[in-house]
């Protein structure tokens, strides 16, 4: 009988398939928000509204956009395969969850920190309170992702070794969490409990990503993958049938629900099924263009595109407001035949801004390991910085705050200095030697 791991891809860190799936996740949150967002003038002026809300639309676009499932597994798959290159060289669980705090922090401080300069702008411009305030919640909401995907990396190592030790287990104890979340929220009409699924969730999806890197996924016959991807789906349907979730998945999000379990197993047995085509197609030229463009900025597009979208609409609006235009209401035919002309805008802004941008991503630091208190603790006042930015909103004053927590975070694990370095080797050399 074939081993599950006999099968891996022959060079399991580059997949061709996995980086184009990836980058276009990211393609389709920025559509699905770019789709989201409207804005009207009334007498009172400018108002920012939220378009999924303006008609039944948005579900079914939600089917199709619905991806964050789909970009957990993934990092469960990119993150084991890295951490596990990383041992071979030598490298530990700590100055890899360290290297995964730089690379999200780093862009997503300065994308922070630019934007706190601009509301203080925009304030000392006259815009009103209302709209600035508005702004800033609108372009912090995206961050929830910034945080649950730092937690659930930070926690890579601990539970890759689980999913090494009790694979099933492990992951039957997440998603069995999540369901009882889940029941509780329903049978107390509680929806804050719905929250403690920020973690049971995405990562048992995280860990659904550890089955597909060491290859027991793929090792499973067509059939049988069929059959998940059925199910899944068919349990998703039953759900909404049932009234149990939502079928708007946006909905399902905010808190997460099991409903994103199912389809981020649905969306990962399609991917098992049809990896060897897409892996065929990323390797034609504008495809692996495609993918190299964005899998060098991941997360400066994704944190620059709320901020190109909120430009858009402030632009809009002004030019409305000074020509005496009106505007047409979100999901109405006219708004409908701009979408081409402003999804364009959008991509192309984006795109453009993170030219210069990801150079802050994809600066190699060189790491050492932290004492695990501090690696700890380092993520934790990051992630408190995104719950002060989430909670209360961005504004001039929670910019600042979040930026001096991350700023804060990143030294302590900064790299050690070459003396600092030699006099700690030494230090622990000294007993070795003595024993």
């Amino acid at each position: 009988m074939t081993s599950p791991h006999s099968i891996r891809l022959p060079d399991p860190t580059r997949d061709s398939a996995v980086d184009l799936v990836r980058a276009g996740c990211v393609i389709a949150v920025i559509l699905l928000h770019s789709l989201m967002v409207g804005v009207t003038v009334t007498a009172q002026g400018p108002v920012f509204e939220n378009a999924g809300d303006s008609g039944w639309w948005l579900t079914p676009v939600s089917w199709l956009l619905q991806v964050m499932p789909l970009f957990f597994v993934i990092g469960g798959f990119s993150g084991s395969i890295a951490l596990q290159r990383g041992r071979q060289r030598g490298d530990d669980g700590i100055r890899f969850a360290a290297g995964r705090l730089h690379r999200l922090l780093r862009p997503a401080l300065v994308a922070v920190a630019v934007v706190g300069v601009l509301l203080a702008v925009l304030e000392r411009c006259g815009v009103p309170a209302e709209l600035v305030a508005t702004a800033g919640y609108r372009f912090g909401q995206p961050l929830w992702f910034l945080g649950v995907f730092l937690l659930c990396q930070a926690l890579l190592p601990v539970m890759l070794r689980l999913h090494d030790v009790r694979p099933v287990a492990t992951v039957s104890a997440l998603s069995g969490a999540a369901v009882l979340v889940d029941v509780i929220r329903a049978a107390t009409g509680a929806d804050g409990v719905g929250f403690a699924n920020l973690a049971f969730v995405w990562l048992a999806l995280q860990q659904v990503g550890f089955f597909l890197a060491d290859g027991r996924i793929d090792a499973l016959g067509r059939r049988t993958r069929s059959a998940v991807l059925a199910t899944a789906v068919l349990a998703l349907v039953g759900s909404f049938v049932l009234g149990i979730h939502s079928p708007d998945l946006i909905a399902n999000i905010n808190p997460p629900t099991t409903a994103l379990m199912l389809v981020g197993i649905a969306h990962t047995a399609a991917f098992s099924l049809l990896r060897t085509r897409i892996a065929s197609f990323a390797l034609r030229p504008r495809p692996a263009a495609f993918t190299a463009f964005v899998s060098r900025r991941t997360m400066t597009v994704y944190l620059w595109h709320m901020p190109v979208l909120l430009a858009m609409a402030g632009v809009l609006a002004l030019w409305a407001l000074a020509t005496g235009s009106s505007l047409p209401a979100p999901a109405s035919p006219e708004w409908w035949a701009g979408r081409p002309l402003w999804l364009v805008i959008v991509f192309t802004a984006t795109a453009a801004l993170s030219l210069p941008l990801a150079r802050v991503e994809g600066k190699r630091i060189p790491l050492a390991s932290p004492a695990p208190a501090v690696i700890t603790s380092a993520v934790l006042i990051a992630l408190a910085a995104v719950l002060l930015l989430l909670v209360h909103g961005t504004t001039t004053l929670t910019a600042v705050l979040a930026v001096a927590g991350w700023l804060l975070a990143l030294r302590m694990v900064r790299p050690e200095a070459p003396r600092i370095a030699r006099a700690a080797q030494e230090r622990t050399a000294a007993p070795l030697v003595a024993a």
